[in-house]
């Protein structure tokens, strides 16, 4: 067996540095943390540059790395550098970014659509591409000052779904609800305080066709000016004390509503 490279080791070092948003954006590369997001990566043709991973991984994901070229040996110091975990699983591929314009996503005739406008928060954003993943979903849209969905967080957040369902991401919400509604897609806002809710009956016509669920800040929810360039708002009612749902909940409960009535 090769000899671990160690913490120092110039490799090591240059993979430790797409820790950094802007060196990750500069060379349109991140780091893929753990089992279950190193599959998904090997599961995109393309997508995987290199693989490190300790003796002990080696040995305990043999099976996932069977198919791997060339794995790179790093000792458990070099690891715990390069993984955001609080307890390594000893396995992180450098992998190149997923994102595609979102004309292309338009192009292949979208029937569920998930936006998320100014979501700042990795663990929501990464819960909201793993949930639309899940609700069958054609593409996740990250818009205005969205986290960056190549975060380490964001990525461990979404549990290899990353790597399943195409990703959009641009600066300008209103120019993307917009193009989906151009395309036919019905955009439905959530809004605590519409006046229709996710139990609306007549809710279903609507959520049968092509449609695209907005969702906004964690805190603030969505602007004024990019709720009213929606077809509809969508509250989802709270039966008991609760101030509020969770953006990821929410998110959730509404997808799953779409997926009901389409695949009824």
């Amino acid at each position: 067996m090769a000899t671990p490279l160690s913490h120092g080791n110039s490799r090591v070092k240059e993979a430790r540095k797409l820790s950094r948003r802007s060196v990750r954006t500069e060379r349109r590369l991140f780091l893929a943390d753990g089992p279950k997001a190193v599959a998904g990566a090997l599961g995109v043709r393309d997508c995987v540059v290199e693989v490190f991973a300790t003796a002990a991984a080696l040995e305990q994901y043999a099976d996932l790395l069977a198919g791997v070229d060339e794995v790179t040996l790093v000792d458990p110091r070099a690891m715990d550098s390069l993984s955001d975990s609080v307890t390594p699983a000893g396995v992180v591929a450098v992998c190149r970014f997923l994102d595609v314009p979102l004309d292309s996503v338009l192009a292949a005739g979208p029937r569920l659509v998930s936006v998320c406008a100014d979501v700042r928060d990795p663990g929501n954003a990464g819960t909201v591409i793993r949930t639309s993943d899940a609700a069958g979903a054609d593409a996740v849209v990250l818009s205005g000052h969205s986290v960056d969905p190549y975060n380490p967080k964001t990525v461990r957040a979404t549990v290899g779904s990353l790597f399943h369902l195409p990703l959009v991401i641009s600066e300008d919400s209103e120019a993307v609800v917009a193009a989906l509604r151009t395309a036919g897609l019905r955009v439905l806002a959530t809004d605590g305080a519409a006046e229709r809710d996710l139990h609306d009956p007549a809710l279903e016509a609507d959520l049968g066709g092509p449609t695209a669920w907005l969702f906004g800040n964690e805190a603030h929810g969505l602007p004024e000016a990019l709720a009213t360039l929606a077809d509809d708002r969508v509250s989802i009612p709270i039966h008991g004390r609760a101030e509020s749902l969770n953006l990821a909940t929410a998110a959730a409960l509404c997808l799953y509503a779409s997926a009901r009535v389409q695949r009824s």
